[in-house]
C-alpha cells in the first residue's frame, strides 16, 4: 500500500501547476493495454515505443531481454522513460507467465497469417501487445502461446512497418476507442497512487533525501 501521507508531503514540493498537471495525466492512463517488446535488436526501435507509450497514456511497457541487452536510448526516448514504467524479463517463458497472472491475454502482433485487422480488434479484455524484432519478428514461443494476432492493415506492396511505427499506429488506434467506450479502463486507486509515487521520485530533486526526512518524522 502507498502511503497517502507521503504522498501529500512530497507533493508539497511541486507548484500548483505541476501538482495539476500530474492529476491530470494520471487521469488518462491505462493499464488495460500493456505493450512488450521482444529481443528488438535496433536500441532506437524500443525507444521509441516507449515513447509512444507515454503519449498515448499506456502506463506499463515490458522488456524481453533474452539475447539482447540494452539499455534505454535516453535521447530518444526524450524523458519518457520518467513517466513509462518499463518492466524488463530475461526470458519471454517468464514475461507471458507474468502477464497472465496479471489477467493479460497475450496478442502477437504480426502481418502474417489470418490476423485480425486492427479495427476488428475487439478492446473490452485487458490485452498484452507483443512486439517482435526487425528482422525476424516474434518467436516460434510467442506465436505458438498467443491468444490472438493483430495486424495494421495495409495496401501497398510493403509488408511489414518498423516496430516502433506499428506500436504507434496500433496504440493510438486502441487507446481512442478505448476512451470512446463505457469500459473501466482507467488505473486503479492503487495504481495511480504507485505511478504518482513514481513520478515524484523521478522528478523532484533529492527525492530520496526528502523521502527520508519524511520518514524521521513518522
Amino acid at each position: 500500500m502507498i502511503d497517502i501521507e507521503l504522498l501529500d508531503y512530497m507533493q508539497a514540493y511541486l507548484t500548483p501547476k505541476r501538482k495539476n498537471l500530474f492529476q491530470e495525466k494520471l487521469a488518462l492512463r491505462t493499464n488495460h493495454f500493456t505493450v512488450v517488446t521482444e529481443d528488438v535488436y535496433q536500441l532506437h526501435n524500443t525507444s521509441a515505443v516507449i515513447r509512444s507509450c507515454d503519449v498515448f497514456g499506456v502506463q506499463n511497457v515490458h522488456v524481453v531481454e533474452e539475447k539482447n541487452i540494452k539499455r534505454i536510448d535516453r535521447e530518444i526516448a526524450m524523458g519518457a522513460q520518467k513517466w513509462v514504467h518499463v518492466n524488463r524479463h530475461t526470458s519471454v517463458t517468464q514475461c507471458i507467465a507474468h502477464l497472465r497472472d496479471a489477467n493479460y491475454q497475450i496478442i502477437a502482433t504480426t502481418p502474417h497469417n489470418d490476423a485480425c485487422l486492427l479495427h476488428d480488434f475487439d478492446i473490452t479484455k485487458p490485452a498484452a501487445l507483443f512486439f517482435g524484432t526487425e528482422r525476424d519478428g516474434l518467436s516460434d514461443e510467442v506465436l505458438s502461446k498467443a491468444d490472438g494476432f493483430l495486424k495494421v492493415p495495409m495496401v501497398g506492396f510493403t509488408e511489414s512497418l518498423n516496430i516502433s511505427v506499428s506500436a504507434a499506429i496500433i496504440l493510438q488506434s486502441l487507446t481512442t476507442r478505448l476512451r470512446q467506450s463505457n469500459l473501466s479502463w482507467q488505473l486503479t486507486e492503487e495504481d495511480r497512487r504507485f505511478t504518482l509515487l513514481q513520478w515524484l521520485k523521478n522528478t523532484i530533486k533529492s527525492s530520496e533525501e526528502i523521502i527520508a526526512r519524511f520518514e524521521t518524522k513518522i
